[in-house]
C-alpha cells in the first residue's frame, strides 16, 4: 500500500471552506483507486516558522509536517492562485523544503530522491501553468521526482467569483486530468520503490 501526503497550502485556516481542499478530497478519491492512502496537513493550521533549516528552533511545527513528508511515496502539494501566484504558505512549504537539499541517505542520495510530488491548484483567475511550474522546479531541485502528467488545476472564469467549492459537479476534464495524475503518480511511486536512484 502506497501513502500520500497533501500539504493543503490555503490561507483559510480550519475549520473555514477550502476549494483547495476540494480538489485535493478529488484526487485522493482518484489515489484510492491504486491503492494509495493518505492524509492531508492544512499548513496555516501550524506554526511554520520562516527559514531554510529543517529546525527553527522552540515552536516551529516544520519538524513534524517534515517527518510526514519523509513517511509518505507521495507528496501532494496543493495551492490556491492568489494575484497569479501561488499562496505566501506554497512559497513557505518550498523555502523550508530547501533545505533537503543538503539533507542525505547514508549512500549521499538527498532524503526525497525516491519519492513523488504532484500538485494541485485551484483559482477564479489565471497563473495556474505558472504556478505548476515553479512548484515542480522547487521539488525537483530538492529532489522529488515528477510523473507525466503530474498536476491538475481549475481555473474560474476571470472575475467570476466562482469558487471550486461552489461548483455543483466536477468539470469532465478537471475529472480526467486527476485520474491520469493519479495513475502515474501510483505507478511511478511504485517503480522508485523497487528501483531507487543509484547512491
Amino acid at each position: 500500500m502506497l501513502t500520500a501526503l497533501a500539504l493543503n497550502c490555503t490561507l483559510n485556516a480550519s475549520p473555514t471552506g477550502s476549494s483547495t481542499q476540494k480538489l485535493i478530497d478529488e484526487v485522493f478519491a482518484a489515489f484510492k483507486e491504486h491503492d494509495v492512502v493518505g492524509e492531508t496537513i492544512r499548513v496555516v493550521d501550524h506554526d511554520v516558522r520562516p527559514g531554510v533549516q529543517p529546525d527553527m528552533g522552540a515552536g516551529d511545527d516544520w519538524p513534524e509536517l517534515r517527518r510526514r513528508i519523509l513517511d509518505a511515496d507521495i507528496l501532494l502539494l496543493a495551492s490556491p492562485t492568489w494575484v497569479g501566484h501561488m499562496s505566501s504558505v506554497a512559497q513557505r512549504v518550498l523555502e523550508r523544503l530547501d533545505a533537503e537539499i543538503s539533507e542525505t541517505d547514508d549512500e549521499g542520495r538527498p532524503l526525497m530522491f525516491g519519492k513523488v510530488a504532484v500538485a494541485a491548484v485551484v483559482g477564479n483567475e489565471d497563473g495556474a501553468h505558472k504556478i505548476a511550474a515553479d512548484l515542480f522546479q522547487a521539488l525537483n531541485d530538492t529532489g522529488f521526482t515528477v510523473p507525466a502528467q503530474g498536476s491538475v488545476y481549475w481555473n474560474g472564469e476571470a472575475m467570476s467569483g466562482t469558487d471550486y467549492k461552489d461548483l455543483d459537479e466536477t468539470p469532465e476534464p478537471v475529472a480526467a486530468t486527476t485520474a491520469t495524475l493519479a495513475a502515474n503518480a501510483a505507478h511511478l511511486a511504485r517503480l522508485l520503490n523497487e528501483h531507487q536512484y543509484p547512491a
